[in-house]
């Protein structure tokens, strides 16, 4: 899953950034609004850590001018001001939650996994998929109960397939979420980690297949 946090405090854009790459989501990091909005315009992302006091475009213009795109990506406004009529402001413009500075890592993390189910629509951590079970909070994928081991890139392709279970998932929405902006785009690479994924899911009545010239989803085949 592919965050975007925009912030101009170094110190605390470069925490960010690095300990959300550590709990392995692909992470960009912005200190502008106006290269906010230039890379939300032009990329793709799961979700939006946004600080409302920007140089060159502050957050509350980078978010109004996302939402009259008519782009639903999920926002999650920071801000060091803690008035109810702030954050009934920030909400009625189209931000999803708020966190207040300072703030704890556990809070964030937990809030960005909340975002990100509702965003695809799940009510539950956990995706079943046949035998097939992947939890979402703590990345562990199961299959007939037992855990198979996944690299971090192959997580990241069956996390998006998995919350778009059934859906078509195009090679280029799964290159966007996997390849951060200071990283080479490699659609090839897309087709090895599904075929290393294919592989390991080889026991389960959870397959992952193509369509061609369209993309690729996962579904339980078992019994059809």
């Amino acid at each position: 899953m592919r965050i975007l946090v925009v912030e101009d405090n170094v110190e605390l854009a470069q925490w960010l950034v690095r300990t959300l790459r550590k709990e392995q989501y692909t992470v960009d990091g912005i200190n502008n609004g106006v290269d906010a909005d230039f890379a939300l315009s032009s990329e793709k992302y799961n979700l939006i850590i946004l600080d409302l006091a920007l140089p060159r475009l502050d957050g509350k213009e980078v978010l109004r001018r996302l939402r009259a795109r008519n782009d639903a990506t999920p926002v999650l406004v920071l801000t060091a001001n803690n008035t109810i009529q702030s954050r009934v402001s920030e909400l009625d413009q189209g931000a999803d939650d708020y966190m207040i500075k300072p703030f704890e890592i556990e809070e964030l993390e937990a809030r960005i996994r909340v975002l990100l189910r509702r965003s695809s629509g799940q009510t539950s951590p956990v995706i079943a998929c046949g035998d097939l079970s992947y939890n979402t909070n703590t990345r562990e994928l199961c299959v007939s109960n037992q855990p198979v081991a996944l690299t971090p890139r192959e997580r990241a392709v069956l996390d998006l397939l998995l919350r778009k279970v059934g859906t078509t998932v195009t090679k280029n929405s799964l290159a966007q979420s996997l390849f951060s902006l200071d990283e080479a785009i490699s659609i090839d690479a897309i087709e090895i980690y599904i075929h290393r994924l294919r592989k390991k899911l080889e026991h389960s009545s959870a397959k992952i297949m193509t369509l061609r010239g369209l993309g690729y989803l996962i579904r339980h085949t078992r019994n059809e």
